[in-house]
């Protein structure tokens, strides 16, 4: 069985190769322009052959005198990644230098990705999720006298049969934002027969089905024989079969939300 808790995470699985770069030459109006579109405030400086040579930010612009372009508001004294660096490396290092973004060279210099503090969480939250996997598969072990496989897999979302009866629209919310910049974690999914049984992710299940996506990161545990879960016949007795019977709850926080909000406002009475 594949060990998720071990495998180690290197940088080139969370980078973002698709990188918005500038040369020397590009105008520092033009790189404003790009900050306003792009929502980045920082952006890798290369030459004509994609050699990194710099990086400009928004701290350079505004807190250095007035230039015309980038060679002369860039920083030269860089640090960089490389794509097989570990990513408790590379967070060790922005954390140490107090920065938010590495830029990802090659053995020539060629920049080749970039690597961000919001990849760092993503990559946090998608390591400790192996462990509730594993939790419900040796759950699953115990109650039914059987044995399972985890595999991480796209499923349809088509094929999802929940077992919760209610979400919340705050958090549902929040996984939209997560989903379209990458950073939900996996759902976890129970196979067993023909049924997908949806165990754990409700909330990101229903926000990618709301942004049209097919298919969703999952889990699955798969238990190679056909048995009726708890879940499901709890489901039932909710009278939850699909994604429509599910109450999006719009008039009340999450309770986990709730509780922090009454203790900041008790906090701000004191």
């Amino acid at each position: 069985m594949r060990d998720f808790v071990s495998e180690k995470s290197l940088v080139k699985d969370y980078m973002t190769k698709d990188v918005i770069s500038v040369k020397a030459e590009t105008p520092t109006e033009t790189v404003i322009k790009i900050m306003k579109e792009s929502n980045h405030n920082s952006y890798p400086v290369v030459d004509d052959e994609d050699k990194l040579i710099g990086m400009v930010t928004a701290f350079d612009i505004l807190l250095k005198d007035w230039a015309d372009s980038v060679k002369d508001l860039m920083s030269t004294d860089l640090i960089v990644a490389n794509e097989e660096m570990s990513i408790d490396d590379a967070s060790r290092v922005m954390f140490r230098r107090g920065v938010s973004r590495l830029p990802v060279v090659d053995s020539d210099g060629s920049l080749i990705g970039i690597i961000t503090n919001t990849d760092m969480v993503r990559s946090h939250i998608e390591r400790t999720t192996p462990n509730k996997v594993e939790y419900f598969k040796s759950t699953l072990e115990a109650l039914y006298g059987v044995k399972t496989e985890i595999q991480h897999m796209k499923v349809s979302t088509k094929n999802l049969r929940p077992t919760q009866d209610r979400v919340y629209a705050d958090e549902l919310e929040g996984r939209i934002y997560e989903i379209k910049r990458g950073l939900a974690e996996p759902v976890i999914v129970v196979k067993t027969g023909n049924r997908w049984i949806l165990v754990d992710g409700h909330h990101r299940a229903i926000a990618a089905r709301k942004l049209g996506c097919d298919k969703i990161d999952a889990y699955v545990i798969n238990i190679h024989s056909d048995i009726e879960l708890g879940l499901e016949k709890t489901a039932d007795d909710y009278g939850v079969k699909t994604f429509d019977d599910i109450k999006i709850i719009d008039d009340a926080q999450h309770p986990l939300i709730a509780i922090t909000e009454s203790i900041k406002q008790s906090q701000e009475k004191k």
